[in-house]
């Protein structure tokens, strides 16, 4: 098995350049990293990863922690991420945390044992101040998830302008009773404290008052969806619009929709949020707010690895533009 000293000999350099080449770092020019990696090449050499681990050198391996895989939306964001990681030299390892908070802590574990370099957060369980703890054995990066604090760099998407936006596409089309759904719960502090925001000023500017029976919470999936419109429609004053914060949600209760003969838009309006490819595959196809997933994921990803290259960079908030996608179901 060939060793790092073989590599050095092959291609005529130290042993110090060798090592600056596998670690990816600076100060070593194309010509002499061209010569390095053409000698690892022919030695099939491959750095050992537990051995980097122990002498505290970079694992080139960056932890994404995602609620859920299987959502659509953080199945686009982490594909983003690996492909925008993969190609500068990084490789993914995904930690999903089912919302569990002890399973989150176990996962940003691996940035004390080294055996990550930094832990790119696109939900959070736990408070931050536990959060922050690890932040000394690496760098965190906050992706979707977000808070207002100076010590971590955050890539965010302006939730509050998506559903301010949304609500107010509804009332342009003219409707006065609008549902509103969240993943979350509708309160002041939380998860979707912003967007919860951007609903209340929207209807607020259009002088309108919020009617409680007309928000849903914690409503995540296609099936909550189906059961929303079952339960809208059984309502003796119901809201003549919804916006549901989810494609997902808004997928099962155009589904339902079409099993009870109900029309959309002319019956109940809908919108969705994310756009995801479904969104225009539906019938009818879904008006969304179109968040972009894909440059986030690259963003983060960027910023992690200019923080793993220089620790001392500027801690930065990156906000994203959101769009409103207007097709049919509005």
């Amino acid at each position: 098995m060939a060793t790092i000293m073989d590599v050095a000999r092959l291609s005529g350099l130290s042993k110090t350049t060798v090592s600056r080449v596998i670690n990816n770092q600076a100060y070593v020019s194309e010509e002499k990293r061209a010569l390095v990696l053409k000698a690892m090449k022919e030695l099939d050499y491959h750095p050992n990863p537990a051995a980097r681990r122990l002498r505290g050198q970079s694992t080139a391996i960056i932890g994404v922690v995602v609620p859920k895989i299987k959502i659509p939306f953080f199945a686009y964001l982490v594909d983003a991420i690996e492909q925008a990681a993969y190609a500068e030299g990084y490789k993914v390892m995904i930690c999903q945390s089912d919302g569990d908070r002890a399973k989150e802590l176990a996962f940003l574990n691996l940035l004390k044992t080294k055996q990550v370099d930094g832990v790119i957060m696109t939900a959070m369980e736990n408070e931050w101040k536990t959060v922050q703890s690890f932040t000394k054995h690496g760098p965190v990066v906050l992706c979707n998830e977000y808070m207002n604090e100076p010590s971590v760099p955050v890539i965010k998407m302006n939730q509050f302008e998506g559903a301010y936006l949304g609500v107010k596409h509804l009332l342009e089309k003219g409707h006065r009773k609008i549902g509103y759904c969240t993943g979350g719960l509708f309160a002041e502090e939380g998860k979707d404290k912003d967007r919860n925001r951007g609903y209340q000023k929207a209807m607020a500017e259009a002088g309108l008052s919020i009617n409680p029976t007309w928000i849903f919470v914690d409503r995540h999936t296609i099936e909550d969806g189906k059961q929303l419109l079952k339960y809208i429609l059984e309502m003796e004053d119901r809201p003549t619009a919804v916006f549901t914060g989810s494609d997902e949600v808004a997928a099962g209760m155009i589904a339902q929709a079409e099993q009870q003969g109900v029309n959309i838009p002319a019956d109940v309006a809908i919108m969705g949020f994310d756009d995801e490819p479904l969104a225009a595959f539906l019938r009818p196809t879904l008006t969304t707010v179109r968040q972009p997933v894909e440059k986030m994921g690259e963003k983060a990803t960027e910023v992690m690895i200019n923080r793993l290259h220089d620790d001392q960079s500027d801690i930065q908030h990156y906000e994203l533009p959101v769009e409103i996608i207007v097709r049919q179901s509005t």
